[in-house]
């Protein structure tokens, strides 16, 4: 389970703070989907980069499973984001230069993992996801849609507990995007996961479970 208490994020701006989450708690259950539904610069991006791990809170805790995830070292916190979270973005960041099944075997190489074996998982999982002929194609030689499933794929290679998805179909025409939420919504049927999906588009944040609203810094049901 996700729990967050008091959460708070400040940033300074021409020498004075802003405060972008103002005290936000929230629980998410085992196996559930969430979506956090706001505007451009509401501060759905820092929330997710938060609960992920990617940036600290001024205030407040983040608990997985009853541990306070930011109380450890800086190895320990990345070693944690690494093995329990995944993360997909509005841009997939794939490099470049590497082939869509070396992309999604990276987490698992640097989590420890033996090359065979996440070369195997990695065939496994591109494959469940539609990408069984693309193995050896590079991002530049796939279609946007592709690019992204690759993206939920290298996401889950360590089987996280919790997936982030900030805005996972933005840059999507509407079947594609469709395609996405179809991925993330099995991975988390079929492995348990707890999706949180940031978004602004109303037809992705009903398919969740459960819908909140973030405003003005504050969580609110929807």
């Amino acid at each position: 389970m996700v729990e967050v208490r008091g959460l708070t994020k400040m940033f300074m701006m021409d020498g004075s703070g802003v405060e972008v989450l103002k005290g936000i708690d929230l629980e998410v259950a085992d196996h559930e989907t969430l979506s956090i539904l706001g505007v451009s610069g509401s501060g759905k991006t820092t929330l997710l980069q938060i609960l992920g791990l990617l940036d600290h809170p001024s205030g407040g805790s983040v608990h997985y499973n009853g541990i306070d995830v930011f109380q450890g070292d800086e190895r320990k916190k990345a070693e944690f984001r690494n093995r329990k979270v995944g993360f997909v973005f509005q841009f997939h960041h794939l490099l470049p230069e590497f082939t869509a099944l070396e992309n999604a075997m990276m987490p698992a190489i640097i989590g420890g993992m033996s090359k065979n074996e996440a070369l195997r998982k990695a065939e496994i999982t591109l494959t469940e996801a539609g990408l069984g002929d693309r193995l050896s194609h590079k991002p530049g030689e796939l279609s946007g849609g592709e690019q992204q499933r690759v993206a939920v794929v290298r996401a889950m290679m360590m089987e996280p507990d919790v997936l982030l998805a900030d805005e996972p179909t933005g840059n999507l025409d509407r079947e594609t995007g469709r395609k996405i939420e179809d991925l993330l919504l099995e991975l988390n049927q079929k492995r348990g996961t707890i999706l949180i999906i940031a978004t602004h588009n109303m037809e992705l944040a009903v398919r969740m479970d459960r819908t909140l609203g973030l405003k003005d810094g504050r969580l609110n049901d929807f």
